[in-house]
């Protein structure tokens, strides 16, 4: 027999389907309805309902403009942000309007009050301290917000006053949705007044507890801080996919405390072994907690927001207490905070565990300086050292190193592997491990992290850092690259890493491997015999990887022709380029 809840949820989605015009509450009705998200008309188009893990085409006949005019007509009036309701029910209608002022698209998002979302959180709600949830838009915000709710007012039996902006969260019509529980509910007339009726709610109503969703401007976050030092507990979302992106935001950084630019003494800055200006958290943070929503049933949770934004701007592992909960049994795991730090010398090493030590790996090519970037440069193999007579076995993957593809995964590596198809392993030298891992989970290529400086392939490191002592004593015996970056943030990484790894978006894998190729095999002509090559033709930001490539071996490379017919041609050490260059500027890059 069917529990009360899941018919409470089937019911809801029925007055969903029922708004639909004629012809797709058949197609949308059979379709299951916890794994619709949201049904999309579009005009002209196809009309396609949104599932969790696939798309599904709901007719082939396009969407009319009767059609959208039967769904307005059976949904409440939209306000000035767009967004409509049905009655009694959490779904959630967006309206896309032409510059008539016309509705051509609809997005109808079914909301859905679940039970039992938040026991990953329920301690840190009881708590009584500030609590902000951060993720992307669709991962759940606010269906655990509405749960919040539920359980402070009446699990906890705390006065609970919504702030609700759009009826999304006590859904559509005067009367609050059953999911809030004995919670109240205050409607806002219009979104640019969501700060104001968020201070009314704290003079008027003497609420314990205040639930906000989606701050988004300065005056919500104004707003908030006033309300977290009136003494009243705030639970709010915003989006942004982690800490780091709420601290770069402008808007919505003082809800973490804010950064500021100062300015250290000359013994501050040799003591911290910084750069002289420094990025420094302003302010105490209006949340003392902030919870990524990593998905639906995991999340990462800043217990101590100060602490986390501190070491964020220093440069530092972020830390942060993973909790992920079965969806089948309900059953919370937690993986407590693994916080690094990085030592003087350069080394980072864990509060938690301490990697063993171990032979360096070999095998790797030895690097010099480039003329670009001050880094490494990789010389042709005959200048590389012979290799070791008794050569070492590959190193055995610690706890602590995690291997990355064009999709994250947290597992060691394998047994046995040859060491030429081994991924590149990277140390991170005073950049923030945990920043260095999201961004390589934007990047198709084989990685892992180590984390001993000795087990190297690939050392990335700021700038400030780059002529470390110890850093270029190990690097000049294990042949390590090291490649520098002005500061820790995730632009920087991702274009250093990009360049490093040949990375080229909207360009054919297959044609920057055989551009890369072949630029090498060219060097190497080049070195060997002392002459000038001429590579193929290639499109310009090809050209361009090509140009880097060439430089890392101290020679020259002139573009020459015009396109599409335009290429490069390496010049050997010691080649008169005058004209050749006098020929590249009057061609153009």
């Amino acid at each position: 027999m069917t529990s009360p809840r899941v018919d409470a949820v089937a019911d809801d989605f029925l007055l969903l389907v029922e708004v639909l015009p004629e012809g797709l509450r058949t197609a949308v009705g059979a379709l299951a309805p916890s794994e619709v998200l949201e049904v999309v008309l579009d005009l002209g188009r196809v009309p396609e309902a949104r599932l969790v893990d696939r798309v599904v085409r709901l007719r082939e006949t396009p969407v009319g403009v009767e059609d959208l005019r039967q769904v307005m007509e059976r949904v409440g009036a939209p306000g000035e942000d767009n967004r409509a309701g049905i009655e009694r029910t959490l779904h959630r209608v967006s309206a896309i309007r032409n510059r008539r002022g016309q509705v051509v698209g609809l997005t109808l998002r079914v909301g859905r009050a679940v039970f039992g979302t938040i026991d990953m959180l329920k301690d840190l709600i009881g708590s009584g301290r500030n609590l902000l949830l951060l993720g992307r838009p669709g991962v759940g915000k606010t269906t655990k917000l509405r749960e919040v709710a539920r359980v402070l007012a009446d699990d906890l039996g705390k006065r609970v006053m919504v702030v609700d902006t759009s009826n999304e969260i006590g859904g559509d019509g005067d009367v609050p949705h059953p999911g809030i529980g004995g919670a109240r509910r205050m409607q806002v007339s219009r979104p640019d007044r969501q700060h104001d009726v968020m201070i009314e709610a704290v003079e008027n109503h003497m609420p314990e507890v205040i639930i906000v969703d989606e701050i988004g401007t300065s005056a919500e976050a104004s707003a908030a801080r006033t309300i977290a030092e009136r003494g009243v507990q705030l639970v709010a979302t915003a989006h942004g996919n982690t800490l780091e992106n709420l601290v770069l935001n402008p808007t919505l950084s003082d809800l973490v405390g804010g950064v500021q630019t100062v300015t250290l003494s000359d013994d501050e800055a040799r003591r911290r072994r910084t750069q002289k200006t420094v990025s420094e958290r302003k302010s105490p943070p209006t949340f003392d907690i902030v919870v990524e929503m990593v998905g639906r049933d995991e999340v990462r949770v800043h217990g101590d927001t100060a602490e986390a934004v501190d070491r964020l701007l220093a440069g530092k592992d972020v830390g942060g207490e993973r909790r992920r909960q079965d969806a089948q049994s309900g059953r919370v795991e937690v993986e407590p905070a693994r916080q690094v730090t990085v030592a003087p010398e350069g080394r980072a090493a864990s509060s938690t565990e301490e990697e063993p030590e171990g032979p360096a790996s070999e095998g790797v090519s030895v690097s010099g300086e480039t003329p670009e970037h001050g880094g490494p440069f990789t010389p042709p193999p005959d200048e590389l050292p012979a290799p070791s007579p008794e050569p070492r076995a590959p190193e055995p993957a610690s706890p602590r190193q995690t291997r990355f593809s064009s999709r994250f995964v947290d597992e060691p590596q394998e047994e046995g592997a040859a060491p030429a198809a081994r991924p590149t392993r990277i140390y991170p030298h005073g950049v923030s491990r945990e920043l260095l891992q999201r961004v390589l989970r934007e990047i198709p290529v084989e990685v892992r992290l180590v984390s001993r400086l000795e087990s190297a392939d690939l050392v990335v490191t700021l700038r400030s850092n780059a002529n470390d002592p110890r850093m270029r004593r190990v690097v000049a015996k294990t042949g390590a690259r090291v490649e520098s970056v002005k500061r820790s943030s995730s632009a920087e990484l991702r274009r250093m890493l990009k360049g490093f790894f040949n990375v080229l978006e909207g360009v054919d894998a297959e044609e920057v491997r055989e551009a890369v190729a072949e630029a090498e095999a060219a060097v190497q002509r080049a070195l060997r015999e002392g002459v000038l090559v001429e590579l193929a033709p290639r499109q310009p930001r090809v050209r361009k990887l090509q140009h880097r490539l060439v430089s890392r071996y101290r020679l020259e490379a002139v573009s020459h022709g015009s396109e599409p017919s335009r290429h490069l041609v390496i010049y050997p050490l010691g080649a008169e380029l005058d004209a050749a260059l006098a020929e590249e500027t009057e061609g153009g890059a």
